[in-house]
């Protein structure tokens, strides 16, 4: 009997005198709640909660870039049932990430509850001609979220977020009439026009999902008014209502409304919401007149109209 005794005192004292690199904890070492797994990365020496897993999305945010994405998903992660991956994986639309195989995008995926829906979003495949067909062939009833705003006001974004990047990395730069005019004439060639183009790129998607499993959602509201629209989120999603109008306050000094969740306030990179470049009056005239049609083609494809001038 003593030396059993002896033996199960040794196992105790060589669990409890194990090196700490050998315990896997996550940081502060609690568990997380639900609502606090969504931007957690889980490194190799950290093991999840009990009861939690990787999942392929529920939900993907399409696109578009410059259209809000990162705040719809930012607003969107205040939902308990919502857990969301940290990062653009880009799985879809570049072809070196598609060759590592679904096993590989799960695991880019955070680790959820079961109660929880993933949400992934990659602003790239609203304009990617091959992303529609590879994720219907993943998953041909998933729910797609598309965030769209003034397609005009989006080109003078897209161009002063490529402005500000080069000028980081000290790289030339042009003013927005250089890259919108070209020989004299308007540069529908641009990069940056052509991702505007949303009925070509819709036509896209309709060939793939019907459009009531594409919810859009009206970026230039959800600056000003974020809740309405995070509301028909939750409902499109078949979330329970979660959201309220406390999770939102506007930040006078940047403009736009910030987060306030789970007694924590934050607000969007500094990268967002920047102030846009004067653009030639003539130019702009040119732009919106070029973008009209395709304004009004897409209304026709889904049904609805908005406010873009």
């Amino acid at each position: 009997m003593a030396n059993l005794l002896s033996y199960v005192l040794f196992l105790a004292l060589r669990t409890f005198a194990a090196p700490p690199e050998s315990i896997q904890v996550w940081p502060g070492g609690l568990t997380p709640a639900p609502g606090d797994l969504g931007n957690d990365t889980v490194g190799p020496s950290l093991v999840p909660p009990p009861g939690t897993s990787k999942h392929a999305p529920h939900s993907i945010i399409i696109g578009v870039r410059k259209g809000g994405t990162r705040a719809l998903l930012e607003m969107l992660d205040i939902h308990p049932e919502v857990a969301a991956a940290a990062t653009e994986v880009h799985f879809f639309d570049w072809d070196e990430n598609y060759a590592k195989g679904f096993e590989w995008y799960r695991d880019q995926m955070p680790y959820s509850y079961p109660n929880q829906i993933t949400v992934e979003k990659t602003p790239g495949y609203f304009t990617s001609p091959v992303a529609p067909a590879r994720i219907h062939a993943m998953n041909a009833s998933i729910r797609l979220l598309l965030i769209l705003r003034d397609p005009t006001e989006r080109v003078i974004s897209d161009y002063t977020q490529v402005y500000f990047n080069r000028l980081e990395n000290h790289k030339p730069v042009q003013a927005i009439e250089n890259m919108l005019v070209k020989n004299g004439a308007l540069n529908t060639r641009y990069k940056a026009i052509q991702r505007s183009l949303y009925d070509v790129h819709m036509r896209n998607w309709l060939q793939q999902f019907p459009l009531e499993q594409i919810h859009i959602v009206d970026g230039d509201t959800l600056i000003h008014d974020p809740l309405p629209e995070l509301q028909r989120v939750e409902r499109f999603l078949h979330l329970p209502p979660r959201i309220v109008a406390s999770n939102f306050y506007f930040n006078q000094t940047k403009g736009f409304y910030c987060i306030r969740s789970d007694g924590h306030e934050r607000c969007l990179h500094e990268s967002k919401g920047r102030p846009h470049p004067p653009v030639n009056s003539t130019v702009l005239r040119q732009l919106r007149l070029y973008l009209r049609q395709h304004n009004r083609n897409f209304y026709r494809l889904i049904g609805r109209t908005f406010n873009w001038q």
